[in-house]
């Protein structure tokens, strides 16, 4: 059972995570490029490797074709993130949250294709579930979904295969070179996105202006966030070495569901913070979901 906890400590910390990157967006960058906040990211990542690499020397040990494709899939993480900001920049945190349903499903193809990973039928059953109540906890968006514009869907798409397609380099590596190597690398590859990042011109303005300008709540805000991100990506990587790719990213939907339910939270203690509906319908509609979850999830342990 340990893998299922650390599977889901992932869209938990990852749905908190989206209301504090909703607040960034709309409170620092909504005009601005989201890039910046990448660096941020990149920061955290580069800090994280010489605690790493003291506590476990071997890390560097890696052959360079190696260390370089999980490199890659840190760049590929990145890109990632930037798709998913760029979305949330224009739409509220529950109208993105549910394009993340996509990820189990490429997941789950590539689980296949390239592990040669098969579930059982209660697996897949429990699978299914999981991504039939988040399809139901977003039904109230539908009607919005169908206005988007088709640049946020093929962002978010594109956003869900790029996060299944890194799930899978690290799953690769961390299998064969351990986790704790694999983690480092990738992360050095998010570090090296940050650096690419400072080195275009207007990005290290704004970045730096920034700092200036709000010091202490950007640092406060970001640091808090991006800690709660990696906690939530090395709960759900430790996972992804313990059970199959498909399942890990079915339960990895389930941060639609946990982005309404902060949101909720948010709307009744913290109104000006929160925009989710409290309705009667709402609530019965979100709990139907969370036991369509809960019954997918006691499926997938089968």
């Amino acid at each position: 059972m340990l893998w299922l906890a650390l599977a889901f400590s992932g869209p938990v910390l990852w749905a908190a995570s989206t209301h504090l990157d909703k607040y960034l967006v709309e409170r620092y960058f909504k005009d601005s490029n989201v890039a910046v906040l990448l660096v941020f990211t990149a920061l955290i990542g580069l800090a994280a490797l010489p605690v790493i690499w003291l506590s476990v020397p071997r890390v560097i040990a890696v052959d360079f074709k190696s260390a370089s494709i999980m490199a890659l899939s840190g760049v590929l993480y990145m890109g990632a993130m930037l798709l998913y900001l760029r979305a949330l920049q224009s739409e509220e945190a529950s109208v993105v949250a549910p394009f993340y349903q996509a990820a189990p499903v490429f997941g789950y193809l590539l689980g296949y294709l390239v592990l040669g990973e098969v579930l059982s039928g209660p697996q897949l059953a429990g699978g299914a579930l999981i991504v039939v109540g988040m399809l139901l906890v977003s039904v109230r968006s539908s009607q919005r979904v169908v206005n988007l514009k088709i640049e946020l869907i093929a962002r978010m798409l594109g956003c869900a295969f790029i996060l299944a397609l890194t799930s899978l380099i690290f799953k690769i590596y961390a299998l064969r070179d351990e986790f704790w190597p694999t983690t480092f690398w990738m992360y050095a590859g998010e570090a090296l996105f940050g650096a690419a990042l400072l080195a275009v011109g207007r990005c290290r303005k704004q970045f730096f202006d920034l700092l200036r300008s709000s010091p202490g709540a950007v640092l406060s805000i970001n640091a808090a966030n991006e800690l709660i991100n990696l906690g939530g990506g090395l709960g759900t990587r430790y996972a992804l070495v313990l059970a199959p790719l498909g399942l890990v990213q079915a339960i990895g939907s389930t941060t639609t569901l946990f982005v309404f339910a902060f949101g909720i939270i948010l709307s009744v203690l913290f109104p000006a913070l929160g925009r989710e509906k409290v309705s009667k319908r709402e609530l019965m509609q979100k709990g139907a979901a969370a036991i369509l979850v809960a019954a997918g999830a006691f499926l997938v342990t089968r």
